[in-house]
């Protein structure tokens, strides 16, 4: 699958096959862009499949509600990554949700450093070493990635996943999500 960005919703997407058990699903690396720049075939029209049937088989470990978040955010097996750009993390913009900030103890990885300048997904190797110093010898299932509102984080999933990690677990809900709850804290950096 491909987008006409940088990924992030063809990840969403993955992701989401992932999530419903569906794991024969893969990103197209520098998606439409990079495959069109390389001179590749392209065809416009509707394409003709086989219907298929497909059962799911859900995978409720690749998520975590905003009950568990308000339980680990700040416990040390954890780790809270925070896929916005860096000025949205810090609170200085917020051109999305009404309220600024991100949820106390999370660290800033923005999801556009797993890419190379011409768009493509950067290594397994360099991805692993990125995220092997962010996240230390955590497992991937005490690793929990947000964003605004759960798309750009699942770059996130599938960079750590392309690097050998496995799939840290998504809050969905995703800052628009814990901003709801005015009883929430909300970090801000000066």
């Amino acid at each position: 699958m491909y987008d006409s960005l940088s990924g992030e919703f063809a990840a969403r997407l993955w992701w989401l096959l992932n999530y419903y058990g569906h794991s024969q699903v893969a990103v197209l690396n520098g998606g439409f862009t990079q495959w069109e720049a390389e001179g590749r075939p392209t065809r416009s029209g509707i394409e003709k499949s086989r219907p298929s049937t497909f059962i799911p088989t859900l995978h409720p470990e690749f998520l975590v509600t905003t009950r568990d978040v308000e339980r680990l955010h700040q416990d040390p097996e954890y780790l809270l990554i925070d896929a916005r750009a860096p000025a949205r993390f810090a609170g200085r913009e917020e051109p999305i949700d009404p309220v600024a900030g991100h949820i106390p103890g999370a660290v800033n990885r923005f999801h556009g450093n797993n890419l190379s300048p011409d768009g493509a997904i950067l290594s397994p190797e360099v991805l692993m070493q990125e995220f092997r110093h962010l996240i230390g010898n955590r497992q991937p299932q005490n690793v929990i990635v947000y964003c605004g509102s759960g798309v750009t984080s699942c770059h996130h999933v599938l960079a750590m996943y392309r690097a050998g990690i496995g799939f840290p677990r998504l809050y969905a809900g995703s800052w628009s999500e814990w901003i709801r709850d005015p009883s929430h804290p909300i970090d801000r950096e000066s």
